[in-house]
C-alpha cells in the first residue's frame, strides 16, 4: 500500500527532474504534486499533478496540500534544488513516524555544494523551538491527519508566514520528531558564513515577512498559553547607595586589536553624571592586559582580572554587577565595537528614566572593521513593540545593542555562565516581567570581522549555539505559562 504523498516546488521541468525521478522510485510513494506558482514554465512533467498557488509560503498553497492529500503521510520539499534519498529512507521516515506516533518528521541529511558533499546534522525540536528560520532540513514529512487538522484552524491569510503557521499549528496537538540519521541529499545554494546569515531577520528588506511571522508567532502563543498581556511591573529609581550613576561594562578576552578602541570610546562620553568604566579581563594572553594598562591611569577606569576559574562572558558581566563601583545603571559595550558618539550613556540614563524601564536597547550600525557601514546597515529592532515585544522575543534570535540595565533589578537576576545566549537570556527574563526600552537614534557600531565569535562557526558549533537559545526559549516559555495559570 502506498503511504505518503508528494508536493515539491516547480519552476520547469529541468529543475524537477532528478527530484521526480528519485521519487518514483520509492515504492511508499502514491503520488508526485508540482507546486507552481506564476513565471513557472508551462510544460508537463510525465506522472507528477500540478497544483498553482502564488507561492510555497503561503496559506492557500497550505490548503491545496491538504485537499489533494490522502494517504496516511505527506512530503514537502521545500528547495528548489535536487533532492535524492539514501536507500531505504523513506521507508525508515515513515516506520519511525509511526512509531514515535509523529505529527511531523524530519531528519539529518547532506548537503552537496559545488559537487562537494558534507554531513548537515540538525537539532532536536523543543518547546521553545519558535524561531522562523529553524532548520529542519528542506525535508518535511506529516501525518496527513495531523496537517489536515491544523490547516482547518488557518484562519490568517498568509503571504509568507504559511509554512511557519502550519509548523507551530502541528505542535500544539503533536509531536515533532528529529531523526538523527543522515537519510537524504540535496544541494545547498546558500553558501554565505553564518555571520552573515545571522542578520537576515533584521534586514529591512524582509520587514513584510517578519511582521508575518510575529503575526503567527503571537497566534500561537495565545494558543499554548504564553502570550503576555502588555502589563509591567512599575520602575522605582530610589536606590541612593550608588556613587556613580552609570558604568560602561566591558568584558574582554584576547582582543588586543580592538580593546584599545572600545575603552577609549566609552572614556570620551560627555554626562552630566559621574560614570565610570569597568573592564574585566578574563585571563587574556595575546597583550590584551597591556594594552588595558595604558589607561589605568584614567580615574574613570576600573580594570578587573579575573581568576583562573570559568567565567564566561556571563560571569564576566557579573563580576562588574555586584563590583562595589558599579554605577546604578550597567551599559553594555562589547570588546571589540565602539560607541556611535560620546552622548551614547547619557542617552541611556535619559531613556530609563524617560520611559521608566528595567532595561533600553538601542540601535546600531553594523561597520567593518575600519568602521566602514556594511549590510544591513543600521539594525533597528522596530519589531520592538511596546504592546508586543516581550511576545515577539520568543521568536527572533536577539534582542538588538548596545543593551543598559537597571543594576538593582538585574543583581537578582544575573547572568547565565556562558558564553553565547548570555545577553539574550537575561533579556527575556527581565520582559517577562519589565518593560524593555528603546532608543531608536543610531548610538553603537557593530564591527564585524573574523574574530567575532559568530563570524564562521562550522555546522556543529551552529547547532551547540542554536539548540542552546531554544533551551533558552523552552525554559522562559514554560515559566510564562505558569505564571499566566497562576
Amino acid at each position: 500500500m502506498k503511504r505518503i504523498t508528494c508536493f515539491i516546488p516547480f519552476q520547469d521541468a529541468a529543475q524537477v527532474k532528478a527530484t521526480v525521478e528519485s521519487l518514483k522510485k520509492e515504492q511508499e510513494v502514491a503520488e508526485i504534486y508540482l507546486l507552481k506558482t506564476e513565471g513557472a514554465a508551462d510544460e508537463d512533467v510525465p506522472g507528477c499533478r500540478f497544483i498553482e498557488t502564488p507561492s510555497l509560503k503561503c496559506t492557500d498553497a497550505m490548503r491545496k496540500i491538504a485537499a489533494a492529500s490522502d494517504t496516511e503521510y505527506t512530503l514537502i520539499y521545500t528547495k528548489t534544488t535536487e533532492l535524492s534519498f539514501v536507500l531505504f529512507a523513506v521507508e525508515r521516515f515513515l516506520t519511525l513516524a509511526e512509531d514515535s506516533n509523529a505529527a511531523m518528521i524530519y531528519a539529518d541529511h547532506f548537503n552537496e555544494v559545488g559537487g562537494v558533499r558534507s554531513e548537515a546534522p540538525v537539532i532536536d525540536y523543543q518547546m521553545g523551538s519558535l524561531r522562523d528560520d529553524f532548520d529542519f532540513g528542506g525535508l518535511l514529512i506529516y501525518k496527513t491527519s495531523a496537517l489536515k487538522e491544523a490547516v482547518s484552524r488557518m484562519d490568517v491569510d498568509y503571504k509568507f508566514a504559511a509554512l511557519y503557521d502550519l509548523r507551530l499549528k502541528v505542535s500544539q496537538k503533536g509531536i515533532i520528531e528529529h531523526i538523527n540519521e543522515y537519510l537524504y541529499y540535496e544541494v545547498e545554494t546558500d553558501n554565505r558564513k553564518s555571520g552573515e546569515k545571522i542578520f537576515d531577520y533584521v534586514d529591512p528588506k524582509n520587514r513584510a515577512v517578519q511582521i508575518e511571522m510575529e503575526q503567527a508567532c503571537t497566534a500561537h502563543l495565545k494558543e499554548v498559553g504564553g502570550f503576555l498581556e502588555p502589563k509591567f511591573k512599575h520602575i522605582e529609581f530610589s536606590d541612593d547607595s550608588f556613587e556613580y550613576e552609570a558604568s560602561v561594562v566591558i568584558p574582554c578576552k584576547n582582543r588586543v586589536r580592538t580593546i584599545g578602541d572600545a575603552i577609549q570610546s566609552a572614556l570620551n562620553q560627555k554626562t552630566t553624571f559621574k560614570y565610570n568604566v569597568i573592564v574585566v579581563d578574563d585571563n587574556s594572553e595575546d597583550g590584551t592586559v597591556d594594552v588595558i594598562k595604558k589607561f589605568v591611569g584614567d580615574p574613570k577606569l576600573v580594570y578587573v582580572a579575573q581568576d583562573k576559574s570559568y567565567h564566561a562572558i556571563g560571569g564576566n558581566w557579573n563580576v562588574a554587577l555586584h563590583h562595589p563601583k558599579c554605577g546604578k545603571f550597567a551599559i553594555q559595550l562589547d570588546s571589540d565595537d565602539v560607541y556611535f558618539d560620546e552622548n551614547t550613556v547619557q542617552k541611556f540614563v535619559d531613556a530609563f528614566y524617560e520611559q521608566n524601564c528595567a532595561m533600553v536597547v538601542g540601535t546600531y550600525r553594523m561597520t567593518n572593521f575600519k568602521m566602514e557601514t556594511i549590510p544591513p546597515g543600521i539594525i533597528d529592532h522596530k519589531e520592538w513593540t511596546p504592546d508586543n515585544g516581550r511576545n515577539n522575543a520568543l521568536r527572533i534570535n536577539g534582542l538588538g545593542a548596545p543593551r543598559g540595565f537597571y543594576v538593582p533589578m538585574l543583581r537578582t537576576i544575573n547572568f547565565p555562565t556562558t558564553k553565547y545566549g548570555e545577553d539574550y537570556a537575561v533579556g527575556l527574563r527581565v520582559c517577562r516581567e519589565y518593560q524593555i526600552g528603546r532608543i531608536y537614534d543610531v548610538v553603537y557600531n557593530c564591527r564585524r570581522w573574523d574574530d567575532n565569535s559568530d563570524a564562521n562557526c562550522d555546522v556543529v558549533k551552529m547547532n551547540m549555539n542554536n539548540l542552546y537559545k531554544d533551551r533558552i526559549r523552552t525554559w522562559e516559555l514554560k515559566a510564562r505559562i505558569a505564571m499566566n495559570k497562576k
